[in-house]
């Protein structure tokens, strides 16, 4: 599977023109518990990939990349986001936070947007259709955080 994974990393930085960092992540598959537990404060969720900050992305095990290209979209998305993060963090992982920092939220929607853009075009190339980051179009920040 590490070739796989360094296929998908390659696809990552190909599409988003993020540069390559020093070290390549780790991708560890996990049950979907895991999920609801960390990234979704306990709440069931549709939460099927997961960069929080290191070197490790989270797969939920369910997923596999090897047969599935939504599946392989999904580990490219969260490459996307550790390319983020260690594009904001001179070359290296982020500790503790995904991107070392507590972002702005519109800064936030960008990244996770471009995510998703990378993701499509990846599902797209491979001839599919698969509509990802649909739940992007009702996403904004409050008025509190950008006054004007």
């Amino acid at each position: 599977m590490d070739a796989l994974y360094v296929a998908l990393f390659s696809w990552a930085v190909s599409l988003s023109g993020l540069p390559v960092p020093s070290e390549m992540p780790v991708v560890i598959k996990v049950p979907h518990q895991f999920f609801v537990d960390k990234a979704c404060n306990g709440r069931e969720c549709k939460v099927y990939g997961w960069y929080a900050g290191g070197r490790e992305l989270y797969v939920d095990e369910r997923m596999d990349p090897e047969e599935s290209i939504l599946a392989a979209s999904v580990v490219v998305h969260e490459m996307v986001h550790y390319l983020q993060g260690t594009a904001r963090n001179g070359g290296f992982p982020a500790k503790g936070a995904a991107f070392g920092e507590v972002l702005d939220c519109d800064v936030a929607i960008d990244m996770e947007s471009e995510a998703y853009r990378v993701q499509r075009e990846y599902i797209m190339y491979h001839g599919m259709y698969q509509p990802v980051g649909v739940s992007m179009l009702r996403v904004g920040c409050s008025k509190a955080e950008h006054p004007r």
